[in-house]
């Protein structure tokens, strides 16, 4: 089997403090930045980098209020354009000019819109049960109930001043599998390996508390917008649909798909030879669980000659 250890964590120096990372592989080979799900962290990817072809440079970020990152400033709440713009900062940091990216759930959303808006800079884009842009036509009327809830909720928290709750390790573990019951058990202790500090007479969350429910600072579109976004995509996708994935946990017993399939369509209708769908059995978080069912594909996709063409 292929194997690749972790060479370094990175602290990168941003305006509100840094964003952590961790690196694999030669810092002279072709660059993939990953983005983790929603108050995932660095360590979902820990099982499957190894697998990957080594002759690449695996960059996996913390994103800002996650992880081993720093919080936003009092008064800055967490919205889906500032999680852009961090890869944007993050590639500056790391003085790549071009690279490409593999995003799970979230972050697959976060690395689908730095895509859209810097077309230029994204050699691949790989999408771990994820389109590359939110979209939801069942949830249009609640958008700005969503907002609503995100200012007040930040609000509530920064108001509250409440320290963060220590609990022991083994209470973390079952709130964390009650709220990411696809995780499992060995996976959940290894996310919060990372997602969380020791303290005197237990854990407690690295988490910022502003962040709560994605439909607070996910960019929910419509197909028109979605369509118009994807439109200025350069780069080659591939998107890995897990068959018990996104929509199976996002609404139990959800017979509703018509997004994930008009997303899927129009990707193949704008992108043509470009864009690449693959079917993996497994659940939402089936790069962690069983990450060889996903490794092969990506290192396929990685390694092929088809390069997205550079601007002139």
């Amino acid at each position: 089997m292929r194997t690749m250890g972790l060479i370094s964590e990175l602290k990168l120096a941003v305006p509100w403090g840094h964003i952590a990372a961790k690196a694999w592989g030669s810092h002279q080979a072709a660059p993939v930045l990953c983005l983790h799900g929603w108050l995932n962290n660095a360590n979902s990817f820990d099982r499957l980098i190894p697998l990957l072809p080594k002759d690449f440079h695996y960059v996996a970020m913390d994103f800002g209020g996650h992880g081993l990152s720093s919080h936003y400033s009092q008064g800055f709440p967490y919205y889906h354009q500032n999680f852009v713009s961090e890869v944007r900062r993050v590639a500056a940091a790391l003085k790549w000019n071009r690279f490409s990216l593999l995003g799970h759930s979230f972050g697959g959303t976060v690395g689908g819109m730095f895509s859209c808006i810097f077309p230029e800079m994204v050699d691949k884009l790989i999408l771990l049960d994820a389109l590359p842009v939110v979209l939801d036509t069942n949830e249009m009327d609640n958008l700005l109930t969503y907002k609503r809830r995100a200012i007040e909720h930040v609000l509530q928290v920064e108001a509250s001043r409440k320290p963060a709750q220590v609990v022991s390790p083994e209470e973390m573990l079952q709130w964390f599998l009650k709220n990411n019951s696809h995780v499992g058990e060995e996976n959940g202790k290894h996310l919060l390996q990372r997602g969380t500090t020791q303290a005197a007479t237990g854990v407690w969350l690295n988490r910022d508390r502003r962040i709560t429910l994605p439909e607070h600072c996910f960019d929910i579109v419509g197909k028109e917008l979605f369509v118009q976004y994807i439109k200025n995509l350069q780069a080659r996708i591939l998107f890995i649909k897990a068959t018990e994935g996104y929509y199976a946990l996002r609404r139990e017993n959800d017979a509703n798909r018509e997004s994930i399939m008009f997303g899927t369509n129009s990707l193949k209708s704008v992108l043509r030879e470009r864009f690449q769908y693959v079917e993996v059995p497994g659940n939402h978080y089936v790069h962690m669980n069983q990450p060889q069912l996903v490794a092969d594909v990506i290192s396929s996709f990685l390694q092929s000659k088809e390069r997205s063409p550079a601007p002139l």
